[in-house]
């Protein structure tokens, strides 16, 4: 008989970090190695009390630093251990040297980031800075919309790392979807445990045998063989999240797709954007619909590996194409998330007018107004009969 045949589900309202630590509580993972930050606290928090009443069989550490915990959390895993962490913003900073050694020595380490804005100056709200500057370390990288998709994403992370052998990492915007109290359902224990099953670690990690880890590779070209073998695991990835996605759909009911289309069916101009903003784009999108204007929305849920054929097939057949990033890159000339759209448009050979925006940074109100302002832009772009990227240096929303 199919899990899904046995599943039950039951509607909660909660956070975003209660529905994560909701999550881990019925995955029970070997180890949770972290040390609190905002704004992810109040999961380690309640995940601490969960493992101190007996709730739960996990190994919690409560490390000194944000490094310190990436390091032992590489080291339970590198020892067999199903092994997580959680930080957000400076905290993920901090673990920079980890992040390459865990994907480098492919351990399958599922990570949470709850999205913070990178000092300076100082800011304990959401934006994406800091994932974007994690987007090159051969991390997968999942985005959720709402605490319902921080909960399931962090189920599928399970399985996804430990099919790839490479860590995941999944994030939720920083107090919008964190702290935010919404309605979910949640999936029984045994149906989740029997989803993510029983951890079986490859030879590699295993320490009953003397493997070697993180060798020497000075010269020659095993440096670059070790990274092509990451690229492809990579390159496997997107396969792998939506197989696995599916397979959590069919339990649910609720779909799984890397890039997920409103009102692009007819639609002439269109919001690229991830994260809890999506919502705001479609409320938008909504209320034009209404007032016959054939408008959509592109959010990008699987952000590594990036679904190049997915979003071009999205945007195909539009006039007039908005990206907006919720981080900065400073010199380029356009944020993260449109450098690659305009890559992925490319490649597919679509030469759509596109613009390309900038909003929320530091956790700044993320208003419907700019959403209207944004559509009225593309309008204008349309009407003005150009072709080509336009105006690629980017707007910034919602500060005059």
């Amino acid at each position: 008989m199919s899990l899904a045949a046995n599943a039950k589900q039951t509607a909660i309202a909660a956070t975003g970090n209660a529905f994560v630590t909701e999550a881990f509580r019925q995955i029970e993972p070997d180890a949770l190695c972290a040390y609190p930050i905002t704004p992810q606290t109040t999961i380690v928090e309640k995940f601490a009390q969960l493992v101190a009443d007996g709730e739960v069989a996990t190994e919690y550490v409560c490390t000194e630093s944000e490094h310190s915990a990436m390091t032992a959390t590489v080291g339970a895993a590198a020892a067999g251990a199903r092994a997580y962490t959680v930080t957000a913003a400076q905290g993920l900073a901090h673990m920079w040297e980890e992040l390459y050694i865990a994907s480098g020595l492919r351990l399958p380490i599922v990570m949470i980031n709850v999205n913070r804005a990178l000092s300076a100056p100082i800011n304990i709200h959401g934006d994406h800075s800091d994932i974007m500057g994690a987007r090159d370390t051969c991390w997968v990288i999942i985005i959720a919309e709402s605490p319902q998709e921080a909960y399931d994403n962090t189920i599928i992370a399970t399985p996804v790392a430990e099919d790839l052998l490479l860590p995941v990492m999944s994030s939720l915007d920083g107090f919008i979807t964190s702290h935010s109290i919404m309605r979910g359902d949640v999936v029984d224990d045994a149906t989740v445990k029997a989803f993510v099953g029983e951890y079986t670690p490859c030879d590699d990690l295993m320490i009953g045998s003397p493997r070697t880890l993180g060798a020497f590779a000075n010269l020659g070209p095993t440096y670059m063989k070790v990274k092509k073998a990451q690229r492809d695991a990579m390159d496997r990835g997107l396969a792998s999240i939506k197989r696995v996605g599916d397979e959590w759909a069919s339990i649910t009911g609720r779909s799984f797709d890397h890039v997920e289309t409103w009102g692009m069916e007819d639609a002439e101009r269109a919001i690229v954007v991830m994260g809890s903003a999506a919502g705001n784009a479609r409320a938008v999108a909504r209320r034009l619909r209404a007032e016959g204007e054939k408008v959509g929305v592109v959010k990008v849920r699987t952000y590594r590996p990036f679904p190049v054929a997915d979003i071009a097939a999205a945007l195909a057949n539009v006039d007039a194409i908005a990206v907006l990033d919720r981080a900065e890159t400073f010199s380029a000339q356009a944020g993260p998330l449109a450098l690659d759209v305009m890559s992925a448009l490319y490649d597919a050979g679509i030469n759509t007018p596109l613009r390309t925006y900038i909003y929320g940074l530091g956790g700044n109100d993320v208003k419907l107004e700019q959403m209207y302002q944004v559509f009225t832009d593309l309008k204008a772009v349309t009407t003005d009969d150009v072709s080509g990227v336009v105006n690629s240096t980017p707007r910034y929303l919602g500060i005059g």
